[in-house]
């Protein structure tokens, strides 16, 4: 990393020594460098600019040295601070050392005393950087916070993306609408060497058609009516980063075409201008439609569906991965917790409920079951009850289904969840434990202990 990036401050009250300083640092080609002359002013200036190296001279009116360092340590423990002074001694070094300084110089000192320490400092600050930099990279090599999940189905998806991140290909991620494509897609690009840069959504069901042009590609001025100011677009305003078209199967077939263009010759033409402006960008396409039948009833370009399609992510609907129910509960839970929501937990009744309903809202459904049981709830625990009238199965309405069989509450749910996955699998036990997330061997426990026909 560039010396010109350690940005220096120096403290001190004379200004021949500021100077003097500033020039040998210039020499040694630091040149990020401010002089401040008093403390109370250095110590405003830090909060400002985060400095990563200070030179603090220890005798300064007003503020001194040591209680200016005090202060500098106290807010900003990870700058770098080095004492100065003319009138040193050993005690005054211990003492700034116990209070965090790096380093001690007596004036005056030598060119080739101060090359040394700021080179020291200079390889600590690189360290610092390449670590925190690594460290980041690496949160969002392994960020899947939002991808709650551990059924098998998840765990394969989390691993696709991980290696399709890195890539540059296009990617168009299929689903069920709920299913979290925009999830799938923010990780991609959280996965890339593009996460830096933004992340860029655009609904293209939301978007009518008269204006999708101009929101993608940006305009002029004067290029229509109502066109006081230029636009850049949502394509270029995604440059360097990652561009997701949600639902691009509702794109029109005008705009599919400049859309290919863009994605051929990497660059965008503006409504209105006869320039067109390079951009590097990765598009990630998601539908709920079968594009491949869109295709073959000519509303869908199928030169743009080679293009988008370069790699194709399936998202798993919530019924394929029914272990993840109370996984996304609790997650729900703790997601939209308050001061003003008692809800801390949710009952094995409730989630029992969850477990037996077919989610074709998939996970956005079940996340505004959540809310709306942690909205309705009256104590810390969501109880069935609170869910809405589609997914709760009262153990009395359940019980008419199983002859009967008496038994406490959660037995009850059990009863029906059992049931309900046999009429559901036709009878066949194996897919039936499939759906419970339980092995065959319990569900047959199960069978025998509530006689189940």
């Amino acid at each position: 990393m560039k010396k010109e990036e350690l940005k220096i401050f120096i403290v001190d009250d004379n200004e021949r020594d500021l100077k003097l300083l500033e020039s040998k640092l210039t020499q040694l080609n630091f040149r990020n460098v401010l002089k401040v002359r008093e403390g109370t002013e250095a110590l405003e200036l830090a909060k400002k600019h985060l400095p990563d190296l200070i030179f603090l001279d220890f005798m300064m009116p007003g503020i001194d040295g040591l209680t200016l360092l005090k202060e500098i340590k106290k807010f900003f423990p990870q700058i770098m601070v080095i004492m100065i002074t003319g009138f040193g001694g050993i005690k005054e070094a211990v003492e700034a050392i116990k209070l965090g300084a790096i380093d001690f110089l007596e004036k005056p000192f030598s060119h080739e005393v101060l090359q040394a320490r700021v080179t020291q400092v200079h390889q600590i600050w690189e360290l610092r950087e390449e670590n925190r930099k690594l460290k980041a990279k690496m949160e969002i090599q392994f960020r899947f916070d939002p991808l709650v999940g551990n059924s098998m189905v998840m765990l394969k998806l989390k691993q696709t993306i991980a290696q399709v991140g890195p890539a540059e290909a296009s990617t168009l991620i299929q689903g069920e609408t709920g299913a979290g494509k925009e999830l799938v897609a923010r990780a991609i690009h959280y996965h890339s060497s593009r996460s830096e840069n933004n992340f860029v959504p655009v609904d293209c069901s939301a978007i009518s058609e008269t204006v999708m042009e101009s929101e993608l590609f940006g305009h002029v001025k004067g290029a229509f009516t109502g066109a006081h100011i230029s636009t850049l677009g949502l394509i270029r305003s995604a440059d360097k980063g990652t561009l997701f078209l949600d639902e691009v199967g509702e794109l029109s077939p005008a705009i599919q075409v400049k859309l290919l263009r863009t994605i051929q010759e990497k660059e965008v033409r503006p409504v209105g201008s006869t320039k067109s402006y390079r951009v590097d960008v990765r598009i990630l396409g998601a539908t709920n439609r079968d594009l491949a039948e869109e295709i073959a009833q000519k509303n869908f370009r199928e030169d743009l569906f080679y293009r988008l399609n370069v790699i194709t992510i399936n998202v798993p609907p919530l019924k394929d991965r029914m272990e993840d129910i109370a996984l996304l509960a609790k997650y729900f839970i703790k997601r939209f917790s308050t001061d003003f929501s008692p809800v801390k937990d949710i009952s094995k009744e409730a989630l029992a409920c969850l477990e037996n309903y077919d989610w074709p809202g998939n996970v956005r459904e079940q996340e505004n079951v959540i809310r709306r049981a942690m909205a309705l709830g009256k104590g810390e625990i969501i109880l069935p009850e609170d869910l809405p009238p589609n997914i709760y199965v009262s153990p009395s309405k359940s019980s008419q289904d199983v002859d009967n069989i008496t038994g406490d509450s959660l037995a009850a749910f059990e009863r029906a969840a059992i049931h309900n996955a046999l009429k559901k699998s036709g009878n066949n036990r194996k897919k039936a434990a499939q759906i419970l997330g339980i092995g065959e061997a319990t569900l047959y426990r199960k069978i025998n202990k509530y006689q189940i026909n």
